[in-house]
């Protein structure tokens, strides 16, 4: 990854696929990035309202655990790009309740696909929401985006 990368957090779950907004975006640099979630599309590059605020903040606390950040980085390193969800239990040990929980916050979140096959779920990333997460984190195509203060 270099360090010009647009979107850090996308490229370290998983390579960027063509179809993300961003996909250009990690090999050319913070200017190129889409537009944050709908709640701030400016991303920190501007003043956020209260309510913009609690939204994102809502987001970031749906990955601001260690197990649903392995979640997303196992789900994102299948080679097929989907997990079916009795998978995921043993690499992060815990309870497949525990597991389950993490999953319907990812979901519930937008950053997982969920489908059901069956009796088993499988889950897949929602490119483009850890893009638009990826995005506010570099001010969504802000020119101040990426420089040092």
């Amino acid at each position: 990854m270099t360090e010009t990368a647009c979107c850090p957090a996308v490229e370290a779950v998983t390579s960027v696929p063509d179809c993300c907004p961003a996909a250009e975006a990690v090999s050319s640099g913070p200017d190129c990035c889409p537009q944050g979630p709908a709640c701030c599309p400016q991303g920190l590059g501007k003043p956020l309202s209260r309510d913009c605020a609690e939204s994102l903040a809502a987001l970031f606390r749906a990955i601001a655990d260690p197990a649903r950040l392995q979640l997303l980085a196992l789900i994102g390193a299948s080679e097929k790009g989907e997990v079916c969800a009795c998978d995921l239990i043993e690499p992060v040990g815990l309870s497949q309740s525990t597991v389950s929980h993490h999953l319907k916050i990812l979901v519930d979140a937008g950053l997982l696909h969920r489908e059901s096959r069956g009796t088993w779920a499988w889950y897949s990333l929602a490119q483009d929401r850890l893009c638009e997460l990826a995005a506010c984190l570099w001010g969504a195509g802000s020119s101040r985006a990426g420089t040092e203060r």
